[in-house]
């Protein structure tokens, strides 16, 4: 089986890559068929030195049945030599446990009643607020009516309340006249 792939050359920590077409068994650095293009990382992403690619080799070898490493892969689609794959769907490592979506669930449900119950309550107090004025309304509308009962009884009798307050006076004169005279 014939891989398109990166063979490191360059020096401790200043990497440079050959893109090689070689068999899949043989070493990473080691025995290639082929060169077909470079990849120097250490230099801008919008560097055009960056990754060279012998195009028409490259068409050749993927013609034969040589596959691209990940990398590679990469390089080929910018290059507009492949059509990019969907990536394969992650593993369910990443997704939570069972017994942990059961606790999710219920912490769901738990929020859940929370928020009807607190709906619930507010309509309750939105009723009772309207009770509490009808309630007032109506004792508005008694008093009223009591206090439009009352009113003609005081415009009959302003004679009969002036009785009253002399007779009031009256009981004053009787129980000791003048406070100030007792000084």
């Amino acid at each position: 089986m014939l891989k398109i792939r990166l063979a490191r050359g360059g020096a401790k920590k200043r990497p440079y890559y050959q893109i090689i077409v070689a068999d899949a068994r043989s070493p990473r650095d080691g025995r290639f068929i082929e060169k077909v293009g470079s990849y120097n990382p250490l230099l801008q992403g919008d560097n055009q030195n960056r990754v060279t690619l012998k195009t028409d080799r490259i068409q050749h070898w993927l013609g034969v049945g040589a596959l691209p490493t990940d990398r590679v892969e990469k390089f080929l689609v910018d290059a507009g030599l492949l059509k990019a794959k969907p990536r394969p769907v992650q593993t369910k490592k990443n997704q939570p446990r069972a017994k942990t979506l059961e606790k999710m669930r219920e912490a769901a449900e738990k929020k859940l009643a929370a928020e009807e119950a607190a709906k619930a309550a507010e309509v309750a107090a939105q009723e009772a607020a309207v009770e509490a004025e009808r309630q007032a309304a109506e004792a508005a509308a008694a008093a009223e009516a009591e206090a439009a009962e009352v009113a003609p009884a005081v415009e009959e009798g302003p004679a009969a309340s002036s009785e009253a307050e002399s007779a009031c006076e009256s009981s004053v004169e009787s129980a000791g006249g003048d406070d100030s005279d007792e000084e």
